[in-house]
């Protein structure tokens, strides 16, 4: 909102708290929207291209700028609201932008052949664009109850007009820019030409080349898309199990060989001439690309990504959502993508066998076994044993309790004695740190200690106001010693800390008792001995151990390694698999964050492994 409105300024404030208040005021409205939509890709001109008009009571405001990236990222709205499927706002201002650019083309010096083997099309006017549309119109008419496409026909001709009057204009006044822009679009045409030459000699290939890529592809009887899976496997071996674990009447397998091709690096002609993406667009039958994906020619309606369980796997999943949400981001509204979720171990004790998913299911494996065998007690209550709920639960809140000191001491490098400290300080006193008595910091942290502050306002987004619209930016800097960090008291993850329920309230006070269901040995006496443990995490630790013996625990990290009974048993059965639905709640987030991690400059993606660091729990490399 307070992009889309320049001028408005929203605020912000816990009244509950003393945390600063958050402003949102951006007095260049859209263009600072482009702007920060931009900030982590290369741009053609330096400043967004600006028009605002209105015609018979529509107003008409649009901001767009040119990256050398591939994709597009225009966002429409009507009177505030985002229109994520257009309409006709969003149609005239297409049409006015390839209209006006194969304009600017045939007055430009290019030779006469040329401009005539050139013909722009909507596709290559649109790469590498990024716009923010926004129309204020008084009597809006949205196609549907969620108000997602403008269904106004009137207002597709107003903006056509405006926007084309305006950036003729302006590629008039400034011809430098308009001649970057123009030639961005021919390399887009050749690219196009060179992508439909590739798509020919792909059919015109020889039956048995045909016969090659038909047989990568291990297809399903039925013919009803509505009931079709398709899994994508990584290697030759994988999909071997696939392919025989499968039940072939509804269930296709594609297995990919390599590294599929980060098409966030790609133009569509070096896209096509990959095997593993040509092979993949057969298969789907949709075509690709926002002129060419026909949705109704889906053959699958499950697409399955399933891949390994370690770093390789993870980075081919990686590099298939890049491509659906670049080139198909309509399956993944639809809800069409999925991603297979193989078990993690299959553990054996005896004549129980089970497979698990997560680290959290083995261990409750491992409670289930040894509590059978064994009772635990707190000193708060030395006659009643723990209940084996209750005691997972708590053990659970101990560790993420642990998760959380052990970030604050890796952020702020607070000691642990100085943590333990803080965190027995009254409660009033973390509103108000700055008035913690220096008696009291120079016994946490030693010395004469002072008071720094390099607390953070969230969202980090220009403002266009010298950074007083949303507060100050992040700053890193060695602390002496004697130096506390305000931002320490005001952090997330200190308030959580404080905020944590007590493991305590569920398991009672430590030590505690594990204690052997009796047995009796030979001469009737009792084998059985009871330990005691300081805290619920070395007691955890001591279960665990306890659990694992005489244990045999398989750990899977490849597909290849299971064989096809147990691979259709657990990631293949629609009635024992489990499955993750592949949803993007905000598109232009994940636009973000798919050009930071996955596109040409390397600053975005260090600064985000940087700044996420902390957060890794654990790290499988």
């Amino acid at each position: 909102l307070a992009f889309l409105n320049k001028g408005l300024k929203i605020i912000f404030e816990d009244e509950r708290t003393d945390a600063e208040a958050v402003t949102f005021h951006y007095r260049g409205g859209i263009v600072e929207y482009v702007t920060w939509l931009n900030r982590n890709k290369e741009t053609l001109h330096s400043k967004p291209i600006y028009m605002e008009a209105a015609r018979d009571n529509v107003e008409v405001e649009v901001a767009l700028q040119y990256t050398t990236a591939y994709s597009e990222t225009v966002s429409s709205f009507v009177n505030n609201i985002n229109t994520h499927e257009g309409g006709t706002h969003l149609s005239g201002f297409r049409t006015a932008l390839t209209r006006c650019l194969n304009d600017y083309l045939k007055k430009s010096n290019l030779s006469k052949k040329d401009k005539e083997n050139y013909s722009i099309t909507g596709d290559d006017a649109r790469e590498g664009l990024t716009a923010i549309v926004s129309v204020r119109v008084p009597n809006p008419q949205f196609e549907g109850q969620t108000k997602m496409k403008l269904g106004n026909s009137d207002v597709q001709g107003i903006v056509n007009s405006l926007v084309y009057e305006q950036l003729q204009k302006y590629f008039e006044e400034n011809p430098t820019t308009a001649n970057r822009i123009v030639q961005k679009t021919i390399e887009a045409v050749r690219a196009r030409e060179a992508a439909r030459k590739a798509k020919e000699m792909a059919r015109r290939k020889s039956p048995l080349d045909s016969l090659g890529q038909a047989a990568k592809l291990a297809d399903c009887s039925e013919r009803d898309p509505a009931v079709c899976e398709l899994f994508i496997v990584e290697g030759d071996s994988a999909g071997g199990s696939a392919k025989q674990g499968r039940d072939r009447r509804f269930q296709a397998v594609l297995p990919l060989r390599g590294k599929v091709l980060n098409i966030e690096k790609a133009r569509v002609d070096k896209m096509l001439k990959n095997n593993e993406i040509r092979s993949l667009i057969t298969a789907l039958g949709t075509g690709f690309g926002s002129e060419d994906f026909d949705i109704s020619k889906l053959r699958y309606h499950r697409i399955i990504i399933m891949t390994d369980a370690d770093v390789d796997g993870a980075h081919i999943r990686t590099l298939l959502l890049t491509f659906f949400f670049r080139q198909m981001p309509e399956l993944i509204r639809r809800g069409h993508l999925y991603i297979a979720q193989p078990p993690l171990y299959q553990i054996r004790k005896g004549k129980d066998s089970r497979y698990v998913n997560t680290e959290a299911e083995f261990e409750e494996f491992i409670y289930e076994k040894v509590l059978e065998t064994h009772r635990v007690y707190a000193s708060s209550t030395p006659d009643k044993p723990i209940p084996a709920k209750n005691l997972l639960r708590a053990v659970r809140q101990a560790q993420d309790r642990q998760k959380k000191i052990d970030r604050l001491r890796r952020i702020y490098g607070v000691s642990p004695e100085a943590l333990d400290q803080c965190l027995k300080l009254p409660r009033e006193q973390y509103l108000h740190p700055e008035n913690i008595p220096d008696v009291v910091l120079a016994g946490i942290f030693g010395g004469d200690a002072q008071f720094i502050d390099t607390s953070v306002s969230q969202p980090e987004l220009s403002d266009g106001n010298g950074g007083n619209g949303n507060g100050t930016k992040a700053t890193r800097r060695i602390r002496d010693k004697n130096e506390v960090d305000l931002a320490f008291f005001k952090s997330h993850e200190f308030s959580s800390l404080l905020s944590a329920p007590d493991a305590q309230s569920l398991a009672g006070s430590p030590p505690f008792r594990l204690v052997p269901v009796k047995a009796k040995d030979q001469d009737g006496e009792s084998s059985a001995s009871e330990e005691e443990l300081q805290d619920l995490l070395v007691l955890h630790a001591r279960i665990l151990e306890l659990g694992r013996k005489g244990m045999t625990i398989q750990r899977y990290k490849g597909l290849g390694e299971m064989n096809p009974e147990q691979l259709q048993e657990t990631t293949m059965n629609p009635q024992t698999r489990v499955l993750l639905q592949v949803t993007a709640e905000d598109e232009m987030l994940a636009d973000d964050l798919f050009t930071r991690l996955m596109g040409e400059k390397v600053e975005p993606r260090k600064e985000f492994i940087e700044q996420h660091a902390p957060e890794v729990q654990n790290l499988d490399i």
